[in-house]
């Protein structure tokens, strides 16, 4: 199974439990695999089981930013583009359970819309290092769209998973994202329908397969509120549907 995976959608959809849920499944199946937190809200430890405190966010990290890319002070004009990011896995990396390696990532404070800053510059080399030149199955749980990847690098992500939940804003959302990916040239592109109730005729609009529907549990809600994951927590209807999906993957990507 080829295994660079990105997890997107509406704020509050549930992709981030969508997207270490399936970093863990995979695991599970002897792949080893890096959980990308690119959403600024770093909830990706939490959901992974992983103390909030064990964290260090890359980005976040100023003097490193400084020193990869050659930025002094104010940094204007100049800075390098391909930053050495090589090491960064081994350095920032926190094991989790199933042997899920988190990175955690962290929030670029933009100047303003169409910013690119030495932060970026940062974002995208670590990617590039992720998508093609790591040998792991990687899981990037994203903030909404592809703007992290930009164009040139979102074509090489295997899939990507847009969680739906079934509101208006979140399909409409959802079917922005799915025409940016097919547009960025992304390989496989599906709809996951999370917390979801009854039929899925509205996400027919959608132009994109449906992996798989994750119904409405009141143990996701439970497991949140104790601080425990969800595949640690027994007889969640979510956690079973989430295994489906994954066995769904494997079979869709010939692994």
């Amino acid at each position: 199974m080829r295994g660079k995976i990105a997890v997107a959608g509406k704020g509050g959809v549930g992709k981030t439990t969508v997207a270490a849920n399936l970093a863990r499944l995979m695991s599970r199946m002897g792949l080893k695999v890096i959980a990308v937190d690119a959403d600024p809200s770093l909830g990706l430890a939490a959901s992974l089981g992983i103390p909030l405190e064990a964290i260090r966010p890359v980005l976040l990290d100023k003097a490193l930013v400084a020193e990869r890319t050659g930025v002094q002070g104010g940094y204007g004009l100049f800075f390098k583009l391909n930053p050495k990011v090589d090491d960064i896995v081994e350095r920032y990396g926190v094991p989790g359970p199933d042997g899920v390696t988190l990175l955690p990532l962290g929030t670029i404070e933009q100047a303003g819309s169409g910013c690119f800053c030495p932060e970026i510059a940062m974002l995208r080399a670590l990617l590039r290092h992720l998508l093609l030149q790591r040998g792991e199955a990687v899981v990037v749980d994203l903030e909404a769209g592809l703007e992290p990847f930009g164009r040139g690098l979102a074509k090489h992500l295997d899939v990507l998973i847009v969680v739906v939940e079934p509101s208006v804003k979140s399909i409409q959302l959802a079917k922005r994202i799915v025409a940016m990916a097919h547009d960025s040239g992304v390989r496989n592109v599906y709809v996951l329908a999370n917390k979801w109730v009854g039929e899925t005729a509205e996400l027919e609009e959608v132009p994109a397969l449906l992996i798989g529907v994750v119904p409405y549990d009141e143990l996701v809600v439970k497991a949140d509120r104790e601080g425990v994951p969800l595949l640690d927590y027994e007889g969640s209807r979510a956690a079973e549907a989430l295994l489906e999906i994954r066995r769904r993957l494997v079979s869709e990507l010939g692994g």
